[in-house]
This record gives structure tokens, sequence and C-alpha cells, in this order.
């Protein structure tokens, strides 16, 4: 008779990358209603011409590997921007944690420019 360990093989390392977080966040921004566009206004332009994948959205990692989030928005006239912010806010958390299981520090929504539909024009 032989006895086997009950024991789980040992855990190893998942990475994410960078760039899945960004698009996460960017998608997960974009589905808000109200929501016009994500922007890089807030960079200088040497850093507009050299990071185009980070279209609005800036990550930071702390010590203890919590995600700090930063989203650079411009909302539709006619929104409430609090509300806006705040389900960005929620839609962004809901995802990180649905889709890599990360809980994320802060999430900050910037608002760069409320912009009139062309409907409205």
């Amino acid at each position: 008779m032989t006895k086997t360990s009950g024991a789980l093989p040992k855990k190893g390392k998942v990475e994410i990358d960078r760039d899945i977080l960004l698009s996460i966040i960017n998608l997960a921004t974009k589905e808000i209603n109200g929501v016009q566009s994500l922007t890089n206004d807030y960079l200088p332009l040497y850093k507009k011409m050299l990071k185009p994948k980070n279209e609005g959205v800036s990550i930071k990692f702390d010590t203890n590997g919590v995600v700090d989030v930063d989203v650079y928005v411009k909302v539709y006239i006619g929104y409430s921007v609090p509300d806006v912010a705040f389900r960005i806010q929620e839609n962004i958390k809901n995802s990180l944690n649905t889709m890599v299981g990360i809980k994320p520090g802060k999430i900050n929504v910037h608002v760069y420019g409320v912009v009139c539909d062309e409907e409205v024009q």
C-alpha cells in the first residue's frame, strides 16, 4: 500500500504585464456612459510621443504591491461629473478584481474637459 501525501504542489508565481492592466483600466473607463474619451492632455508633448499606449491611464505600484490608478478623461456635457467619476472608480475596481484578482488602492479620476456631443450642436 502506497501512501500519498495530501500536500498540494508548491504555488507558482503569476506575472501580469503592465500593458494588460492598462488595457483593462482603459476598457473599464470607456464602458461608462458620459465618458467621451481618455486623454493624455496632462502629459508634456515629449512624453505623449514616447508613450502613446498609456492613453489617459497611469498606474503605480507601492512597496506592498498595491496598485494606485490615475485616469484622465473628458466627459460629455449634461452628465454629472461626480457621478461619472464614481462609476469609473467602481468599474475599474470591479474589473481589476474579477479579471486579474487585484484589489487596487487609490483610483483617482481627473476630468480634463467637458465636451459637447456633435448631435447637440
